[in-house]
């Protein structure tokens, strides 16, 4: 059997940007097969079937968000300005208008809790290494008296992830970039006082 030649990367994202906007549920593999131009037969072969791609789908986000994320938060860096570029840039992605302004992860995971486990447990532990991946920075940010507090990496990890999702919620409501913006300065001096 021939096996399909195509640009993996980009057929992922092309089908992250499907499932953002529609939707697990009424992302089709029609719908699949639109977005990345390929035919049925090279998505079955490729990746078995919806659930399949969607999982790729999620793995090849987790690794954008990841070098999105390892850029900015250079070792050598002092952390709250790379923390004040990253609260920055999901104001933008809000702010933008496309379909990623919505957190793929959270999305999809109020949508499949409790109807598919394997999809469920993707996503928490892919959201769990995203906690711990800014838990890191926070404690990075205490061991350099950058921060003063009494709260722990993992509780302002928390907090911060919370308000992240909340405004990428939110922003879905309400475009004005003067709240976004206010509420992303709230969240950010929330936790650096």
């Amino acid at each position: 059997m021939r096996v399909a030649e195509f640009d993996r990367e980009y057929v992922l994202r092309q089908a992250m940007l499907a499932f953002t906007q529609f939707g697990y549920a009424k992302t089709s593999m029609q719908k699949l097969t639109q977005v990345t131009a390929l035919h049925p037969g090279s998505l079955y072969a490729a990746f078995k079937n919806k659930k399949g791609i969607f999982l790729a789908a999620i793995e090849q986000y987790q690794t954008d968000r990841n070098q999105q994320f390892t850029a900015l938060f250079c070792d050598h860096k002092p952390v709250l300005p790379s923390l004040r570029n990253y609260i920055d840039s999901v104001v933008a992605e809000c702010l933008s208008g496309n379909s990623m302004k919505v957190c793929l992860l959270t999305k999809s995971i109020s949508e499949v809790e409790g109807q598919d486990e394997q999809i469920s447990k993707v996503l928490s532990a892919n959201l769990n290494a995203y906690e711990n991946a800014l838990a890191k920075q926070f404690t990075r940010a205490i061991d350099q008296q950058e921060i003063s507090t009494t709260r722990s990496a993992k509780q302002l990890a928390r907090f911060l992830a919370m308000g992240l999702y909340g405004l990428r919620t939110y922003a879905l409501t309400n475009s004005n970039i003067e709240d976004i913006n206010q509420l992303a300065n709230d969240l950010y001096t929330s936790i650096t006082n």
